[in-house]
């Protein structure tokens, strides 16, 4: 199968560390001209630099996709810098492991906007430059417990539950338009999710470009063909009744 995304033009949410670092770096080694996003100016000037290194085009933009302005300006610095996107891979997120009882309104509503506002601003701008070019693609960074939940991720879990809700709505408000929507849904992957946790090499994780590969066949199929849900997790990882 081929995995040529030479002419496209991706936009990466979340790429300053692990899933979205390497699925920027994939999209780029692709031949796509990939605008990274995240809120850490410096990290995402090291993966532009890494990706211009190898051959490919990045631009890097700090943007904090929960704010409605900063998601405008980035589709703004895309247009200008590369043009419309074709491709917008939803996968700033974070976790959470507080117990109901122990947790705070605003922590809730933190973990729902990052996690699921994000996805709906940066999809509404997405679809706005897509729907008269009568193409497009979508892929949101979902995850496993929005199919099996852990204990003490009520936040976590409810964030993802309704992603994978919002996906399904976008998936047909795009399909009369010839956008592809869709959902991937990573097991447990080393990244920055948990510092000190998540981060570390640990028993049944993987590693994130194995999370990017499939990403990447995604976003290279047909035009009119979606792989609109998928899961990838280690061999060895409890899925079915895990606990």
């Amino acid at each position: 199968m081929a995995t040529d995304l030479t002419g496209k033009v991706a936009i990466v949410t979340g790429a300053s560390s692990g899933i979205g670092w390497e699925i920027a770096k994939a999209f780029a080694a692709a031949g796509a001209k990939t605008v990274v996003a995240a809120r850490t100016a410096a990290k995402l000037d090291e993966l532009a630099g890494e990706i211009t290194r190898a051959g490919g085009a990045a631009l890097a933009v700090v943007c904090d996709v929960t704010d409605e302005g900063q998601v405008e300006a980035l589709f703004s610095r895309c247009r200008e810098a590369y043009g419309d996107p074709d491709i917008l891979v939803n996968n700033a997120g974070i976790a959470d492991h507080t117990p109901t009882v122990d947790m705070t309104l605003a922590r809730w509503d933190e973990i729902l906007r990052i996690n699921l506002t994000s996805v709906f601003l940066c999809s509404r701008a997405a679809l706005r430059s897509m729907i008269p070019r009568k193409t497009g693609r979508i892929i949101n960074i979902g995850s496993i417990s929005a199919k099996v939940p852990r204990q003490h991720t009520a936040g976590y879990t409810a964030s993802k539950f309704g992603l994978e809700g919002l996906t399904r709505s976008l998936a047909l408000d795009g399909r009369e338009h010839g956008i592809a929507v869709s959902m991937l849904h990573p097991g447990s992957t080393q990244s920055m999710l948990v510092p000190g946790v998540t981060d570390r090499p640990r028993p049944n994780s993987m590693n994130p470009a194995d999370v990017a590969r499939v990403a990447l066949i995604m976003a290279t199929l047909p035009d009119d063909v979606n792989l609109f849900e998928t899961t990838i997790l280690p061999v060895g990882m409890p899925f079915l009744g895990r606990g």
